[in-house]
């Protein structure tokens, strides 16, 4: 029990963190963990779990493309988990803003779809909340069937691009150059969740990866550039690239089942969606042709 004390009268509340929740000076699930009966405060851990600071660089990337930010990834200083009708990580990081050189707190919310084999999809993650930290309701509703996403983005994942389709309809298709694909920080976010993905998400560790080509397919028109289709709010991503590491390696040896398919080129369809509301984005990687006879 806790007494709090106002200029005219005390108060005797069981949940000092619940309480604060209800004060508006402590946010839900970022803040507070709602799991415990009475809800808990989530304290700063710190930590450096690879899929906690992969969440969160999904988040910012999210919060960059919409606002046309450069922000860039710190740490994590602490997240919460909430089952619902899906996983819902409450993840609290340390970013800081190039262009300034200020670091600041930034909070985003990813929920975790699962596998969705119907589409070809062996992970489906959405941001629903990507934002400095703060105090503001996060809206955790996806737009199923939002008119800011074209039917094409709503059926199966392709397998691949013919090279057919990229002669005959060269205009939505963009071939990223070489020289961009090793400082985008998109493709390269794009490149790890792939990875994650084509892994069975058994990796807890960042491992040598090399880029060697991006092809983008949208529907969406550019102003001045091809290159803008990178920014696309719709798009898919066809990426080649390469794990650089010997399979033997101790990162590996944790997953002997995995050592002898990561190493080498790959091959990744990932599909980049947004509903149309702030803060959202939607991630989806194929399925390798080993998980769909899973």
């Amino acid at each position: 029990m806790f007494l709090i004390f106002s200029q005219k009268r005390v108060f005797l509340v069981q949940s000092l963190p619940l309480f604060l929740w209800r004060c508006g000076e402590m946010a839900y699930g970022f803040d507070l963990d709602f799991n415990d009966n009475p809800p808990t405060e989530v304290r700063s851990e710190w930590g450096d779990d690879y899929d906690i600071e992969l969440y969160g660089w999904i988040g910012l990337q999210c919060h960059n493309l919409q606002k046309g930010t450069n922000f860039k990834f710190n740490r994590w200083e602490k997240y919460g988990t909430m089952m619902g009708a899906y996983l819902g990580c409450y993840i609290t990081l340390e970013a800081t803003d190039p262009a300034t050189g200020s670091v600041f707190s930034f909070q985003t919310l990813l929920s975790d779809f699962g596998r969705r084999s119907s589409l070809g999809v062996r992970i489906s993650w959405v941001t629903l909340a990507s934002r400095r930290s703060g105090i503001v309701p996060v809206d955790h509703h996806w737009d199923k069937d939002p008119p800011a996403i074209h039917d094409f983005y709503k059926s199966p994942l392709p397998k691949w691009f013919s090279d057919e389709a990229l002669a005959c309809d060269s205009k939505k298709y963009y071939v990223v150059p070489e020289s961009e694909l090793h400082d985008n920080d998109l493709l390269q976010l794009l490149m790890e969740v792939a990875f994650f993905s084509k892994a069975d998400r058994c990796l807890d560790a960042y491992l040598p990866l090399e880029l060697n080509s991006v092809v983008v397919e949208t529907f969406e028109d550019y102003t001045t550039e091809a290159r803008e289709k990178l920014k696309a709010n719709n798009a898919i991503f066809y990426l080649s690239y390469k794990c650089c590491t010997d399979p033997s390696s101790v990162t590996l040896s944790g997953y002997p089942h995995l050592s002898t398919t990561l190493a080498g080129d790959h091959h990744a369809v990932v599909r980049k969606t947004m509903d149309g509301k702030p803060e959202h984005m939607r991630l989806e990687v194929s399925l390798t042709k080993k998980q769909e006879k899973e």
